[in-house]
């Protein structure tokens, strides 16, 4: 932005670095300009002026300068002829003025310059002030401005004097210590006590505490004194006046008794009538309080609040809680601490990426359940998918670019089949080097027996002792059992029936366990799957993943998300989400961009609406003019007209006729009451037609209202848009897990359903009747770094800290967080409660810096955090018999096998992969099906096309919906 002002030149609405530039070129050029003998005494006569403005102090030094010259100063002599000649300043002598006695001048002051000519070297002169002048452009007004604006400053308070800037000072030898007069706090005082003279706050003598001011005494109220109060008065105004050291001291005729009196009432200082406050003797004027703290500030040094109220407890689904705690209810017992975290972090990438690993998206206690299954009779579908949904991610098929594998392997320790080795090398990941040449591998059971024996018989030779070298498992045989037909080759061909992904992971750790940052965690994982103690076949391994717990089934599932999220499908997932990102941020500005506009609008319509509003007299109606009463009744019957005639209509009231009656007298005057009864109607229903006929204005206003109400709905549509895009933005938000904040004692708090996945699952999920993801707020504890850094002090620090707050941070902490704590970032707790997750929120101080942001995010997904809370209780306290009868489990697969059992109680078991059927026409675990005919596909085709235009709608740029895009009742 052009906002920026060169300091020297003035120029301004300059970018910073223009302004910078003009600010250099401006200095060197002021340098070379500006005349050098002039600069030292021009910087003296600055230095601590008291001029405000810069631009009088330019004026005041140019008048005193201009017919000043100094030594070195190039000048020009001008001669009584009127010639003139360059000359330079070698000496000056000044001469003071010469005052009579009665006052009068008798000479003024003046000065003599010895120069010497510049063309005429051998040629000097002594001339006085009148025949000196200086070149035109060399000294003026500009330059010297300019010269200021580069070597001087002052503060920004009223009074400031100007100071030199400390390098130029340094530079010319100038000195930079301000005269205490000349002081912020001096100024201040001496400010104040002209204020109080002003005011006529003192009542007695005006006590002076800076000698050589004059003495002044303001009017006042007279006051009654005591001959002893006017004797203490007088002998310390004699005392200020010969500014007596000892003036500070309280005079000793007061009475002792009174002296304490005042003392304890004024906290230390004395205040007499007409004088200023005057320290107490013995009592020290106590140092002004500290200014109060700007919050939010550091959360660890805010006071402790010491009114016993503590965190809510934390729940945790291990066994092994950081403190003594009672196990969790929930069948989770086999779950340890160490394996939580990886627990999150793997359901967390699963659902995130479950559209690229085509999974439907599970609940967090499906998946636990799932994993803790240790029976082998009946196999989990959501188990088996997930192993080879992740597995088909790091190597492609057979079909597809000839099995290429989609990550970084580390060198294999044993041969690998032709088509593995073809396959490798045409693999799109970075190349490994060729490995050095190492011992004789062990490939095959006769080349071991034969290694080993060549290595007995050489340290027999050698007097050694043979070493025996321990099997920790069975994987190298087990895969060298199988050497034509490999895990690569397997996993190729998506070879996963009956359990054989097992195999896979098997021969995939085993090739992970050369990398020695992995090779332990493999081999304690391969020492369960392939045990040193049975034979080395597919069957063993299978039988044996059935039995492991789910701390092990973790530590595979972590290796395997990791891995996958090297490969290319992944990585384009998150290009493609940031892209969509960048289109869904510019919808959203539109959409702004259009509520403002119609914001506008709505403002014009309400303005216009009070202008024709009914009874506002800035535009009313214009009276109707009704028709006179003889031109309404002019369409009357003869007989009206001959009754008139004959002397008008009688009314009710007239009197009754006493002459003769007429016959059929009656019949007629009950003719003309009817006539009158009609008529009277007639006018009332004309009245009422004109007074439901609204008017012109009446028109313009309704027709307002119409137009209120459709820029109401527009506005509320566009306000429906942003809140769509803004959920759309949140799923695609993916590539890392947002933390909701930290509190004082750096536990980070997770919920993991507010960002890359819909906040109940997708929607067309297997299990999207459960109504939730995972439904619970985590808590991590601190990570090494923070917990070394601020709650495990040094001993300095935690003496210091004690000292502040009489305890220790650690202390702090088990005070404040109650009964559970976390002490690592490897311990996690978490909130299902809504009643505790408002009194986590009470619990939060506000005035804390990390802590007011962790709040601020609470409170405002207080409201979804805790309807998810509430449905995965209600899910997980209802039956699944009830979800059965009421038809909200899905449908399960029965194209090969039946992965349900209704006997089953688990509800892991009604999840299925309906995305897996739906895109590939079959799951992961199954084998691709066989060809059909072309009539056949036609016809498959048609049915999952109009399936889809029935089931998924598409987004604005008319394809389908996925995470992103999809609208949700919010």
């Amino acid at each position: 932005m052009k906002r920026f002002i060169c300091e020297i030149t003035g120029h301004s609405g300059l970018s910073f670095f223009d302004a910078l530039q003009s600010e250099l070129d401006a200095s060197d050029e002021v340098d070379d300009a500006f005349p050098d003998a002039l600069k030292d005494p021009i910087l003296r006569k600055v230095q601590f002026s008291t001029i405000s403005r810069l631009d009088h102090l330019v004026d005041h030094v140019y008048e005193e300068f201009k017919s000043d010259f100094f030594p070195g100063e190039n000048i020009v002599v001008k001669f009584d002829d009127g010639g003139r000649a360059p000359a330079l300043v070698r000496e000056k002598t000044k001469f003071p003025e010469l005052v009579r006695p009665d006052g009068s001048i008798e000479r003024a002051a003046f000065a003599r310059y010895f120069v010497s000519f510049n063309n005429r070297p051998d040629e000097e002169a002594a001339v006085d002030t009148a025949h000196l002048t200086r070149d035109r452009k060399s000294f003026t007004k500009q330059r010297l401005r300019s010269f200021l604006k580069k070597t001087i400053d002052h503060e920004a308070w009223a009074g400031a004097p100007w100071c030199v800037k400390a390098k130029i000072a340094e530079e010319y030898r100038i000195s930079t210590d301000v005269p205490p007069h000349l002081t912020y706090a001096n100024q201040m005082l001496q400010r104040k006590a002209n204020m109080a003279i002003k005011k006529n706050d003192f009542e007695g003598q005006l006590v002076n505490f800076h000698p050589g001011l004059p003495q002044l005494k303001p009017k006042g109220p007279k006051n009654k004194r005591t001959s002893q109060d006017s004797a203490l008065l007088n002998e310390a105004y004699q005392r200020a006046l010969a500014a007596d050291p000892g003036f500070s001291k309280i005079p000793q005729a007061i009475q002792q008794q009174h002296i304490e009196q005042l003392i304890k009432a004024s906290g230390g200082f004395v205040q007499f009538n007409g004088f200023h406050p005057i320290a107490a003797k013995g009592h020290p004027k106590p140092p002004p309080p500290p200014p109060p703290p700007k919050y939010p500030i550091e959360d660890l040094e805010l006071t402790p609040i010491r009114d016993k109220a503590t965190r809510p407890p934390l729940k945790f689904l291990s066994v092994d809680t950081p403190i003594p705690h009672p196990a969790p209810e929930e069948p989770s017992s086999a779950i340890l601490m160490r394996s939580v975290g990886p627990l999150l972090e793997t359901w967390d990438t699963l659902n995130v990426y479950c559209e690229v690993f085509q999974l439907d998206s599970f609940t967090f206690d499906d998946y636990i359940e799932a994993l803790q299954l240790t029976d082998d009779t009946y196999h989990c579908q959501l188990l088996v998918e997930i192993h080879c949904a992740v597995l088909k991610k790091l190597v492609n098929d057979v079909s597809d670019k000839n099995g290429q594998v989609q990550v970084s392997l580390p060198e294999s320790n044993f041969p690998e089949s032709e088509d593995s080795s073809l396959a490798d090398e045409s693999a799109l990941g970075t190349p490994t080097p060729e490995p050095e040449v190492k011992p004789a591998a062990r490939t095959t059971r006769s080349s071991l027996a034969k290694s080993e024996a060549a290595e007995l018989k050489s340290s027999l030779k050698n007097g050694q002792s043979p070493v025996v070298e321990t099997k920790i498992h069975r994987a190298a045989e087990m895969e060298q059992s199988t050497r034509s037909y490999d895990w690569k080759t397997r996993l190729r061909k998506r070879d996963f029936r009956e359990g054989r992904w097992v195999y896979i992971v098997v021969g995939l750790l085993y090739q992970l366990s050369s990398d020695p940052r992995r090779r332990k965690t493999c081999d304690d994982i391969l020492r369960k799957l392939a045990p040193p103690d049975q034979e080395a076949t597919v069957e063993t391994t299978i039988s044996q993943y059935a039995s492991v717990d789910i701390n092990t089934r973790v530590k595979i599932l972590e290796i395997l998300c990791i891995l996958s999220l090297e490969t290319k499908a992944i990585r384009n997932y998150m290009e493609d989400c940031n892209n969509n990102m960048t289109e869904f941020r510019k919808e959203k500005v539109d959409m702004q961009r259009k509520r403002k506009a119609a914001m506008e609008d709505l403002r014009l319509l309400h303005e216009e609406r009070k202008v024709l509003r009914p009874g506002s007299r800035t535009a009313s109606p214009m009276p109707d003019i009704e028709e006179p009463e003889d031109s309404k009744m002019a369409g009357g019957s003869e007989d009206e007209a001959e009754d008139e005639a004959e002397g008008g209509i009688d009314s009710e009231e007239e009197a009754p006729h006493q002459g003769r009656s007429l016959r059929r007298a009656h019949d007629r005057a009950a003719q003309r009451q009817k006539r009158v009864e009609e008529e009277r109607l007639r006018k009332e229903r004309a009245q009422a037609e004109k007074a439901k006929k609204p008017s012109k204005q009446e028109k313009q206003y309704e027709k307002i209202l119409k137009k209120i109400e459709e820029a109401k709905e527009q506005i509320r549509e566009y306000e429906e848009e942003v809140v769509v895009i803004e959920n759309d933005l949140r799923e695609a938000d993916c590539p890392r897990t947002r933390v909701l904040g930290k509190d004082r004692f750096w536990n980070r708090y997770y919920w993991f359903e507010r960002n890359a996945m819909p906040y109940a699952g997708l929607p067309d999920s297997s299990t999207a009747f459960a109504g939730y993801a995972n439904g619970c707020l985590w808590v991590q504890g601190p990570d090494d770094m923070e917990r070394q850094g601020f709650i495990e002090l040094c001993d300095a620090e935690n003496a210091q800290y004690y000292k502040a707050f009489m305890m220790t941070v650690p202390e702090r902490k088990m005070i404040e967080e109650g009964e559970t704590h976390c002490f690592n970032a490897r311990q996690w707790g978490y909130y299902d409660e809504p009643d505790k997750l408002d009194s986590l929120i009470g619990w939060l101080d506000s005035h804390g810096v990390r802590e007011t942001k962790l709040r601020k995010e609470l409170q405002a997904q207080r409201d979804k955090i805790s309807t998810y809370m509430i449905k995965r209780k209600e899910f997980l306290e209802s039956s699944e018999d009830k979800k059965l009868e009421n038809g909200e489990a899905s449908r399960m697969s029965t194209r090969t096998k039946t992965y349900y059992d209704p006997s089953a109680k688990r509800r892991c078991f009604a999840w299925s992969n309906l995305t897996a059927e739906r895109e590939n026409g079959h799951i992961h675990s199954e084998p691709k099906p066989p060809p059909v005919s072309r009539k056949q596909a036609k016809a498959a085709k048609k049915a999952v096309e109009e399936e889809g235009r029935q089931t998924r709608a598409t987004n604005r740029q008319g394809k389908p919906l996925t995470r992103q895009g999809i609208r949700y009742t919010f």
